[in-house]
């Protein structure tokens, strides 16, 4: 494993450090608003509003989606220069976050499977931020089974006839398009029979629905198409082939969300080192310090866990499973962090709400959220057999249904 900078990568941070530097948007005060952990709140200032101020001006000086081809609105960077310039743009990178489904996910899918036209035309407009793009997957019924999905398209002419719901949209609420998987023959086992699109969210016949969640925010969406049309010009990839399609954008979304997976540690040791317990500072007591030294173990084994795809990446290897580990640990670090620091906060943890109890409740927002970054990218169960059967070699899972007709597979309330 290597911890250095080569000359030309040395020579690649100084000059994002000088361009950051310079560029950043410090008039902007944001806030590390605790009980979302690593989403920021901007007083005064809509978050979409200066996320795409800043992307913009990233875009204009070429450091916009830097893995990306120059004529897609990239920089056509390594993806050792793409991590680098990630740490230097440091807490400014959250405001990428309204990006992340776009340009790390769709937009990888588009650049694989649209038509040389629709990549020309969209792709530099997701990298300089001026469309912001969603993912359009999961379904009511289908749960972690993303083949299990309902959505139906039936051809008419040159157009797509879809209806069908979907659920757990993020940014569907904000987003310009999105890319959806749907059902195009029934007849076919369920990981065949699919079919992929890109549609404008303001199509007539799609319905948006914001949900609200647990700990107060809308982050998520139910979305519903009612004879929404979309020509057969708008499919990714060929008829019925969406499965192989969708593997890529998966395959994206993990590493994105992998990468970037918070684990509340640094929050619990501020907190741990300010809360006063009834015989002292919570940082003295023994039993707090066991936990700490536990959490500090993980946290720096998912440091060095992640530092291994850094290097790896620097020789021009591809990484290992290593992004898939990091959120199934991060993911239930989060959970169980939020839960200790509520028992030490007492009464104090069931607060939430306005600036001057945001701090006393951070932990209840955190655990509260917890559970969908769980979800998010392939469940924990998923991410197990991920590793079991792609990187340990353990035999898969019996699946009676993978050769059967989709329409054939016993269920209630199918339509």
């Amino acid at each position: 494993m290597n911890f250095d900078d080569t000359p030309q990568e040395a020579k690649f941070r100084a000059e994002a450090r000088a361009w950051i530097d310079a560029n950043a948007p410090k008039n902007v005060e944001p806030e590390w608003w605790q009980p979302t952990v690593g989403r920021i709140k901007l007083k005064g200032s809509a978050i979409l509003t200066e996320s795409k101020k800043w992307q913009k001006k990233k875009a204009e000086a070429g450091w916009a989606c830097l893995h990306w081809p120059k004529e897609f609105g990239g920089r056509g960077a390594t993806p050792i220069e793409r991590v680098i310039w990630q740490q230097e743009e440091g807490f400014y990178g959250k405001l990428e976050g309204v990006f992340l489904i776009g340009q790390g996910m769709c937009g990888p899918t588009v650049m694989a499977f649209g038509n040389d036209g629709d990549k020309a035309k969209y792709l530099p407009k997701i990298a300089s931020g001026e469309h912001v793009w969603c993912q359009l997957f999961s379904e009511p019924s289908a749960g972690s089974d993303v083949a299990g999905l309902r959505t139906r398209a039936e051809k008419k002419g040159d157009d797509w006839i879809v209806n069908g719901q979907k659920v757990w949209t993020t940014g569907a609420h904000f987003s310009d398009y999105g890319i959806v998987i749907t059902r195009t023959d029934p007849t076919q086992p369920k990981h065949k029979g699919l079919t992929m699109f890109w549609l404008d969210m303001k199509s007539p016949g799609v319905d948006v629905k914001p949900i609200k969640q647990a700990n107060g925010q809308s982050e998520f969406n139910e979305v519903y198409f009612t004879d929404v049309k979309i020509p057969d010009s708008q499919r990714l990839g060929a008829v019925n082939d969406g499965w192989n399609v969708s593997l890529t954008t998966l395959m994206n979304e993990r590493m994105s969300i992998g990468a970037r997976q918070s684990t509340g540690f640094p929050e619990l040791f501020t907190f741990c080192n300010d809360l006063m317990l009834e015989d002292g500072p919570a940082i003295d007591a023994k039993n707090v310090r066991s936990k700490l030294a536990g959490w500090a173990v993980k946290a720096s084994g998912l440091k060095y866990t992640s530092y291994r795809s850094i290097s790896a990446l620097s020789k021009g290897q591809r990484p290992g499973p290593e992004n898939s580990i990091g959120k199934l640990v991060a993911g239930t670090m989060l959970q169980d962090i939020a839960t200790y620091a509520m028992d030490l906060q007492g009464a104090a943890g069931v607060l939430t709400g306005e600036d001057s109890v945001a701090v006393d409740g951070q932990f209840q927002s955190i655990l509260l959220r917890a559970p969908s970054d769980r979800i998010a990218g392939g469940t924990d169960e998923i991410l197990r057999n991920i590793i079991a059967e792609r990187v340990l070699g353990l035999p898969a899972d019996i699946r009676v249904d993978k050769d059967v007709p989709f329409n054939a597979i016993p269920t209630r309330g199918r339509s």
